[in-house]
This record gives structure tokens, C-alpha cells and sequence, in this order.
């Protein structure tokens, strides 16, 4: 028992010394084994194979996509003594030999990190004098240029921009935007990509069968994705996960060791919601939190979920859903359940939480908020139309049947009752009539526009509520005639006296007051019309003509199509049907320039004199 100890001891320690972890045991050693990177390698091949080498290059990029690996790759095959026809190095010759190694004295690699002051650049600019022993070219490959210091770049310029000919700089950096303009200036710049989840997985793949592991496809997609784009991300997670397993890769396993928020969440909420089910998401939420997870990652998630679905709806976009095999099949399926309007609200909804989760105070109530208004979307008013906002309808509030149109009179003065009793008819009208008691002739209320309801909207009343308005007849000084024809005189009449008493007069200030009050109540889509009738003033021409003035013919057509709702308004509230509404475009001398400080002060100096006064008391100037 002590011996097989002591060897699995020694095995375990055999094993120790010999590991290398997978970022630096797969790391590429050609061009071609360069991973999501295809245009860049194949310009550097091409620009090695046609001898037109650059001086100066940077290579900038996320991390762990290939930056310095390109750049070594790229000093062996400039130095190899053979290299192939495919324009890869040698790895035979010994330049290759010595660069495989690590003993090539052609190749010089510095970290700007530590090595970011003025003497280590001048100590770089002593050895690029030394020409090579063995190859044609000294590289230099600067790693995290951008920390150099300011003095550290000045000092590193004129080297740069004329070394001697067997020198070649490549400067390698993640943000490039701290790097001095008069650097990027003096090197051919290649940006790198960050690697897609296709090329991930097909790596991770290749990296699992050479070393004996079984991964499934979906667990590797999650690594993936986890990695954001970086293979050297990728292989650490991947050599954690294997660890964690033992070699047998699982998603649930993936799942559980990355701490990762499964996709089947996402769709069980997402078939609470479209079922209009309030409690359950509330629950699924409160699962998830108690795993230990936060509602911000939550949110992030479910509108990224809300976005591969809208994406699985079409099948030209189906490219963009960075998912695997049998998880594309559910979202597929999902999607067809999915109306197009609700996905655009909800990747609305839930962008507007992820907004306001940072300065949100109760966290949790917001998203639980935000997951009760996802349960409403579904409601059919909220599904029609353009999917912006549900459309506002408006019910009657009581039901009356028409009488071939004969029981209303269509005008737009104040509402005229007519009641006539069944003994005041004459015999005709009786004998038609004789079942009913009263009847009532119900003029509508006045047609109102408002910018929140454009609808013309008639009030059924019953004939109880018509009675107690015969004395506004009375006071008119109209007789009450029983015949149809003296009945329609009768009302004529009262309409026209009623229209005079409401032709009341008004001033510019009043137009104004209500005119910003119409542009306030505009709704959001109309707010660039809003901000437009804050600016125009209008003008009162005569006591009852209002006169708009624009700059342009577009400005004017858009407020003629306003007009007939806009005049509806200002006259209902102006109290007066004569207002009427024009647009004019001014002239070219009636253009107003912006006036300065001191010429507004020249204009309100006329208006009050005193100003002045002031002005040269405390010995006051404007600039």
C-alpha cells in the first residue's frame, strides 16, 4: 500500500513538471495555425513573399487574438533561410531552429509595461545599431506600447522613422488610441479582430481530440461565448472546465462552473410572457437570485435572449444566433411563437432596465416591474399597429340606436335640446308614434381636436338629463312651436343667437399661451414639431385671423396638415368659431440673426432707460 503511494506520488509529480496549459501549448507557430485571423496573415505573407517590408508596424487589437503570436511568427519567416512555397518558414534551417529554441539573438521582445522609461528606449536604440549574425533582419517586438511614457516616445521617434535597414519594429498595444499621432504615423497599423464563436468552438474542438477529452458541442459554446472573442480566454476556460470534470465536458457541468445563467431560464420566462402569466416570472426571478446570481447579468440576458429570437424570425439573419446545433432548433421554434411587435417592445422594455439598474435604488423591484409589463405585451391592443405604443380607444358610455339619422342634427355650435311631448304632435305624428312618450332631438356637443384625441366624439344623453336645459331656450327668447318645420326654425335660430354669444374677443398674448400649451401636449412622436411651435410666435393679423410665419415650404406644409385639428383647438378654447389659422414663409430681409449680449442689452436699454443708469454706476461691460 505504501509503495503504490509513493508511485502515484511520483506519477502526480511527473505529470506536474511535464503540464503546460493549453493557451501556450497550441499557441501557433505558423501562419496557417493562426486562429480567425485569415486577411491579416495573408497580407503578411504576401508582403513577405514580394520582399515589400515595412519598417514600422502595430498591430493593435483586443486580447488574446494573435497580436504578439503574428508578430513572432512574423520575425522567424522573414530570417528563415527556406522558407515554402506557401510562404511559412522552414522550421528545418538555423535561424528557425535557433527562433523554435528561444536562443535567436535576430529577436528581441520588450514589455513597454516595465520597461516604459526614457533609458530603456535609449538602451533599445544602442542594440538596433548591431547588425544581425545569422538572417537578414533584427525585429524588435514592443509589447503594450501605449504605456510608454510621453519623453519614452519622443526619445523613440527619429529611430523609429529611419532605422537602418536590417532593423524592423513591431509594436503591439490593446488601445491604440493612447498611442502619440506622430507614432501611428510612422507604422503600418493592422487591426485585429476579435474571434468568432464558430472559429472558438472549431479550435476548443480540435485542442479536446488531441488531448483525449470528449466535449460536447453546446459546452463548448458556452466557452465561447464566456471567452468574448479571445482564444487565450478560451484555452484558460476550457483547461478550468476539464479540470472541474475531469475530462468528460458536459454543458450542465460548464454550466455550473462558470457560474453561467442556463438558456433554459430564458425560455421558460419567455413562455410564461407570452402565456400572460405575472406570478411565475416573479418566482423564475427570485430562483435565480437565490443561486447567487444578479439581476443586471439577468437583464443583460434576457434581452440578448429577446435579440436571438427576433434574429432566429428570419432566415437571413439566422447567421447572427451564435449558438449551438439543437439550441438554434428551440430558438427556431420559440421565435415562431414570438409576434415581430412584442420582441421589439420587450428588447425595449428590457434595455431601458439595464439603463436604470445602476442608478436604481431597489434593484429588484425594477426588474420585477420590468418582467410584469413583459407579461402585458402580449394583450392584442398592444400587438397592433407598428408595436410602439397600444392604440387609445375610446368607449361610449351609453348605447342609443339611430333613427334614420332624423334624432340628430350635425353642427358645430353648443348643444340645442328640442323635447317634444306625444300630445303636442299632430295626429300623424301620433299614430306614428303612439308607443313612445317623449322624444328628443339631441344636438352634439361642439367638435373638439386635441392633439391627445383627434375624434369627433357625439354624447348620447337621455331625455331626463335634456329636460332641466329647456329654460337655455327660454332664455333666448325662442317660441316653442309643435310642427317639424317650425321645430328645425326653432333651432336654427337658438344656434345661430348661441354662436353670437360665443364669439367672444381675444388678444395676441391669449393665442400664444394656448398655442405652447397645443405643443406641449403633442405626444413623443410628433416632438419635433413640438420643439418647432415653442420657437414660432404667432401673430394676431385682425381681431379674428392668426398668422404663422415659417422659414421654409416644408415648415409650412407641415402645419397646414395641422391646421384643420390645430384651429379645432385654439377655437374651443379661444371661445371664438371665427379664429382662423395662416401660414406665411417670410420673406428674405424678414429673416432674424441671432443678436449678442450687447446688442440684446442695446434693446432693453430703450425699453427702460435705467439700465443704462446702472450700467455706468458699476462701470459694467459686455465681451
Amino acid at each position: 500500500m505504501y509503495i503504490c503511494t509513493n508511485s502515484y506520488k511520483e506519477e502526480s509529480l511527473r505529470l506536474m513538471e511535464n503540464y503546460i496549459v493549453s493557451a501556450r501549448k497550441y499557441r501557433p507557430a505558423s501562419f496557417e495555425s493562426v486562429v480567425g485571423q485569415h486577411a491579416l496573415t495573408t497580407t503578411l505573407k504576401n508582403a513577405i513573399a514580394s520582399g515589400k517590408l515595412a519598417h514600422a508596424y502595430l498591430f493593435c487589437g483586443p486580447r488574446g487574438v494573435g497580436k504578439t503570436t503574428c508578430a513572432r511568427i512574423f520575425a522567424k519567416t522573414i530570417n528563415c533561410m527556406s522558407p515554402t512555397p506557401e510562404g511559412e518558414a522552414c522550421d528545418q534551417c538555423e535561424s528557425c531552429t535557433a527562433f523554435n529554441e528561444q536562443r535567436s539573438y535576430n529577436i528581441h521582445e520588450l514589455d513597454a509595461a516595465s520597461n516604459n522609461s526614457v533609458d530603456d528606449i535609449r538602451q533599445l536604440v544602442e542594440q538596433v545599431r548591431i547588425p544581425p549574425q545569422i538572417g537578414k533582419y533584427k525585429v524588435y517586438i514592443i509589447d503594450e506600447v501605449h504605456m510608454l511614457s510621453t519623453s519614452a516616445f519622443n526619445a523613440f521617434l527619429k529611430t523609429l522613422e529611419e532605422p537602418p535597414r536590417h532593423a524592423i519594429f513591431i509594436l503591439a498595444t490593446t488601445e491604440k488610441h493612447k498611442i502619440i499621432p506622430t507614432i501611428l504615423s510612422r507604422c503600418q497599423i493592422y487591426d485585429f479582430s476579435r474571434i468568432s464563436v464558430e472559429d472558438t468552438v472549431k479550435h476548443l474542438s480540435y485542442v479536446a481530440t488531441k488531448e483525449g477529452i470528449s466535449a460536447e458541442a453546446e459546452a463548448l459554446n458556452v466557452i465561447a461565448l464566456k471567452s468574448d472573442g479571445g482564444m487565450r480566454d478560451a484555452l484558460s476556460i476550457f483547461d478550468q472546465v476539464v479540470s472541474f470534470t475531469g475530462g468528460n465536458i458536459t454543458y450542465n457541468s460548464v454550466i455550473e462552473n462558470l457560474n453561467v445563467l442556463d438558456y433554459e431560464y430564458y425560455f421558460r420566462l419567455t413562455d410564461y410572457i407570452l402565456a400572460r402569466k405575472v406570478s411565475e416570472p416573479l418566482l423564475l426571478l427570485n430562483d435565480i437570485l437565490n443561486k447567487g446570481f444578479d439581476g443586471g447579468p439577468f437583464i443583460t440576458g434576457l434581452s440578448s435572449h429577446f435579440r436571438d429570437l427576433l434574429v432566429s424570425k428570419d432566415s437571413s439573419t439566422l447567421p447572427l444566433l451564435e449558438v449551438g446545433a439543437s439550441i438554434r432548433e428551440r430558438y427556431k421554434e420559440q421565435a415562431s411563437k414570438c409576434p415581430a411587435n412584442f420582441l421589439y417592445r420587450a428588447i425595449k422594455l428590457c434595455n431601458d432596465c439595464e439603463l436604470n439598474y445602476r442608478v436604481s435604488k431597489n434593484k429588484r423591484l425594477l426588474v420585477e416591474l420590468t418582467l410584469i409589463q413583459l407579461a402585458q405585451l402580449t394583450d392584442d391592443e398592444d400587438t397592433e399597429g407598428s408595436g410602439r405604443s397600444p392604440k387609445q380607444r375610446i368607449k361610449p358610455i351609453t348605447t342609443q340606436a339611430a333613427d334614420n339619422n332624423q334624432n340628430q342634427v350635425a353642427y358645430t355650435a353648443s348643444p340645442i335640446v328640442q323635447p317634444t311631448t306625444a300630445a303636442s304632435l299632430p295626429n300623424e305624428e301620433k299614430a306614428k308614434d303612439h308607443t313612445t312618450h317623449t322624444r328628443t332631438l339631441v344636438q352634439p356637443e361642439r367638435d373638439v381636436a386635441s392633439p391627445a384625441n383627434g375624434r369627433n366624439i357625439t354624447n348620447a344623453l337621455h331625455t331626463q338629463q335634456e329636460e332641466k336645459k329647456i329654460p337655455v331656450i327660454k332664455k333666448l327668447g325662442v317660441s316653442i312651436k309643435h310642427t317639424k318645420i317650425e321645430k328645425e326654425e326653432v333651432v336654427t335660430k337658438a344656434i345661430s343667437t348661441a354662436e353670437a354669444v360665443e364669439d367672444f374677443i381675444f388678444n395676441e398674448k391669449d393665442v400664444n399661451h394656448y398655442w405652447l400649451t397645443y405643443a406641449q401636449e403633442l405626444p413623443q412622436e410628433q416632438i419635433a414639431l413640438a420643439r418647432r411651435m415653442k420657437i414660432i410666435r404667432p401673430k394676431l393679423v385682425d381681431s379674428t385671423t392668426i398668422e404663422i410665419v415659417v422659414d421654409n415650404d416644408v415648415s409650412a406644409k407641415d402645419f397646414i396638415e395641422l391646421f384643420p385639428e390645430l384651429q379645432g383647438y385654439l377655437r374651443q378654447r379661444l371661445k371664438n368659431r371665427k379664429a382662423t389659422l395662416t401660414v406665411r414663409v417670410s420673406a428674405a430681409e424678414e429673416t432674424s440673426r441671432p443678436v449678442n449680449r450687447a446688442e440684446k442689452f442695446q434693446m432693453m436699454a430703450e425699453k427702460n432707460n435705467t439700465l443704462l443708469l446702472l450700467k455706468d454706476e458699476f462701470g459694467l461691460e459686455f465681451y
